[in-house]
């Protein structure tokens, strides 16, 4: 992705009295926060939504410029600058007092730097890219950014553009604009209603040779328009509003995760649209992470559920604690699904809020059971697991026992079948010194995977 790349500071402090000097509050400093902005805000939201992200602008020579790709390195966002020396970093530094904004400070010139930008992207490597964003702020890094739409349309490589300015020629040949309704008016004209809306921005496809807009609606929702669908109204996900800042770089950054992982338009703009409703509800310049949304999607009954790794399964065990809910963990082989299984994880699940099910890989199956075993592989017992209504996360282990796992998790509630002694249990030892309960559940006689493997034999 290419853009206006900015450093955001924030500086907080009480204040308890007015200046001597001018009428004006004194804020005693107490704490300080640098936070990537701009185009280099996409990039950490395409980073906390787990992507492979390169980011390429403009910063100078400066302090903020080497502490925001100080910043960007930490999140494994590969950057690749120009260097300026004749211009500064953009840096917005915002002073808050309890909760509340008194000043910004803005450090920019307008930059004609939008060859250095364009060149950037085009020589970084874009083999293998996925989807491009161009994130435009309007600071001069993106005033060409149809030669970065002809580079991508050449190899075939879809580009998303946040635009800005009322000249959206300069981004003819884009797959996607992600205006707001105010930037799409300025330069379509206005919209009484819906109608005349949808109207103009299937002519602003046409004349542009665009495959198709969202239009951001603030409290409205959104507007998708295809260039060959029929148009999708989106209604917000916004339940609170503590602050819209970057609200727009969460949106392009989701609909562009989204779509490169395969999703269509109105199924990546529906996610995207929920990701705002997050983030809006954040202070400051902000992201949404793939935990956030799993929960999100969970609680209005669309998903959340299923395959996860470790570190996911992590995010969101620390998410739905956050909110109260009493996580259960158990564990095996699942090799063969039958009706033992399911009333067991019924009954688990019943103990709490979310059940948790860590599943022996295939090769620690077969040091458990022998070479012939699993008759199912790791992904199918994955699957079939993840189908159940009881279950919410399903996450592998490569150990003999998923003791290091439970440990990392610490479930409030371990269950294991009752032909185990909880002393016996792998990880309950850990779990009960952090406050929690280990638990047998009910042998059921006669129903095994390994009685119905001898059964199919004989």
């Amino acid at each position: 992705m290419a853009g206006d790349v900015m450093l955001d500071r924030y500086w907080f402090g009480g204040t308890s009295r007015i200046s001597p000097e001018a009428p004006v509050p004194v804020v005693h400093v107490q704490d300080s926060d640098d936070r990537p902005g701009g185009a280099a805000n996409v990039a950490v939201n395409l980073a906390s939504l787990g992507t492979e992200t390169i980011l390429c602008g403009v910063v100078g020579e400066d302090e903020a410029g080497a502490c925001l790709q100080e910043i960007l390195g930490r999140m494994k966002i590969h950057c690749v600058f120009t260097r300026s020396g004749s211009q500064p970093t953009i840096t917005k530094t915002r002073v808050l007092s309890r909760g509340q904004q008194l000043i910004r400070l803005d450090r920019e010139e307008h930059q004609k730097r939008s060859q250095q930008a364009i060149e950037a992207l085009s020589t970084a490597a874009l083999e293998g890219v996925d989807i491009v964003i161009l994130s435009d702020y309007g600071k001069g890094a993106l005033a060409d950014a149809s030669a970065a739409i002809e580079q991508c349309r050449k190899i075939g490589v879809p580009v998303l553009v946040d635009p800005k300015g009322t000249d959206f020629g300069r981004y003819r040949g884009a797959t996607l604009l992600t205006p707001n309704q105010g930037e799409f008016e300025a330069v379509a004209g206005p919209c009484d209603s819906e109608d005349e809306l949808v109207a103009k921005a299937r002519q602003m496809i046409d004349d542009l040779d665009l495959g198709g807009l969202l239009i951001t609606r603030s409290e409205k929702g959104m507007l998708i328009v295809d260039k060959d669908g029929e148009p999708t109204f989106l209604s917000t996900e916004a339940r609170e509003v503590y602050d819209v800042t970057g609200a727009g770089d969460t949106v392009i950054a989701t609909l562009a995760a989204a779509m490169a992982c395969g999703a269509a338009l109105p199924e990546a703009a529906a996610l995207a649209n929920l990701a705002a409703g997050l983030v809006v509800r954040k202070i400051g310049v902000a992201t949404v992470t793939r935990a956030e949304l799993n929960v999100a999607l969970h609680q209005r009954g669309k998903g959340g559920r299923g395959l996860v790794g470790e570190e996911e399964l992590l995010m969101l065990v620390t998410e739905v604690r956050q909110r109260g809910e009493k996580v259960v963990m158990t564990n095996g082989c699942f090799d063969v699904l039958h009706a033992g299984h399911v009333a067991y994880l019924e009954e688990a699940k019943s103990l709490g809020d979310r059940l948790i099910v860590a599943v022996n890989d295939d090769d620690s199956v077969r040091r458990l059971k022998g070479e012939s075993r699993p008759i199912n592989d790791l992904a199918d017992r994955m699957s079939v697991l993840a189908g159940l209504a009881a279950v919410d996360w399903v996450v592998p282990f490569s150990e003999d026992t998923p003791a290091r796992l439970i440990s990392a998790v610490l479930p409030d509630i371990l269950v294991k079948g009752g032909d185990y002694a909880i002393a016996d249990i792998a990880g309950a030892r850990d779990v009960l010194e952090n406050g929690g309960e280990v638990r047998t559940l009910a042998f059921h006689e006669g129903r095994s995977s390994s009685r119905i493997i001898d059964s199919l034999k004989s």
